[in-house]
Formats: structure tokens, sequence, C-alpha cells
């Protein structure tokens, strides 16, 4: 039975802090067979995982994913390059952008799309810090007015009664 669907291995939380993201991309990862195996069980982290394009080839570097544990001499490098695989015009079309503006290729997430490895990046851009304060200032107090509404609709709620 084939798989359907999409299914999250892991997940760069801390992207979305530390870099303005511009725009996504789908790219599949050329991986290993003990490779997949262990991305089956969820261990792979995305922490000090960016993109590189070398010699009109997009390579991801920092990507770790746990050896096997029941694999035997055929056992990968966690933090081995992996190849991203994407359409050429797509590949060149981001190397134009890298290239004018000073942004950077960060991925996002990893993930089964039905059954088959992909890699969610982002073109970004590196915030400043006063740019992350800001935006937490802003969540703040986004999150504080949610919950004066709250307290407001139930407030009404007993006046009703």
């Amino acid at each position: 039975m084939k798989e359907k669907g999409r299914a999250l291995i892991a997940q760069n939380r801390k992207a979305r802090h530390n870099y303005a993201i511009m725009d996504t991309y789908e790219a599949g990862v050329a991986l290993l067979g003990t490779e997949v195996k262990s991305l089956r069980l969820g261990r792979a982290s995305l922490v000090d995982a960016f993109a590189t394009v070398d010699d009109g080839e997009m390579w991801l570097r920092g990507l770790h994913i746990a050896e096997y544990t029941l694999g035997s001499w055929t056992n990968h490098d966690p933090r081995r390059v992996r190849k991203l695989l994407m359409h050429r015009e797509e590949i060149e079309r981001l190397i134009g952008k890298i290239r004018e503006g000073g942004l950077t290729l960060v991925p996002l997430s990893l993930y089964f799309n039905d059954g088959k490895v992909k890699c969610e990046l982002a073109l970004a851009r590196g915030k400043k810090d006063y740019d992350k304060r800001t935006d937490l200032a802003k969540r703040d107090a986004d999150r504080e007015i949610q919950r004066a509404y709250g307290r407001a609709a139930k407030g009404r709620a007993r006046e009703m009664r």
C-alpha cells in the first residue's frame, strides 16, 4: 500500500524568529536507505541546517539525521552533505535572488509527502535584534488582546443567563 498525505518529520522553529521569510520552496532530498529508516522514526534535527548552491547544484548542510540503530556497516554519517532536488529553472532563479540581495536559504521543515522525503526551504533575510524584540512585543500584545476578548465574551455570556 502506497503512503498518502504529508507527515512532518522535523521543524526548524527558530527559523521564523531569526529570519524574515521572503518566499518558500519545496525540494526533494537525496538520501541513503538507513537515513530514510531513521527519518521514519522521527530522528532528525534542522537546528544548524542551511542550504547552499555550488556549481549549479543545491546542497543541504548541517542537517543531523541520527544513525539507524539497526543498521550495520552500511550506516550513514549523521551530518553528511545531502543533495537537494529541484528543477534547473528554480535553482537558477534562486541563485539570482541570493546574489542580488544578501538572502539565504533556510530549511523550515522536513516531511514525507506521499512517501518521499521533502524539505521546505525559505528564501530569507536575517533579522536584527531590534526586529526580533519588535516581533515578540507585537505577539505578546496580540495575545493580550485575544485574552481580553475572551474575558469580555465570558462576561457577556454570564449576563445573558
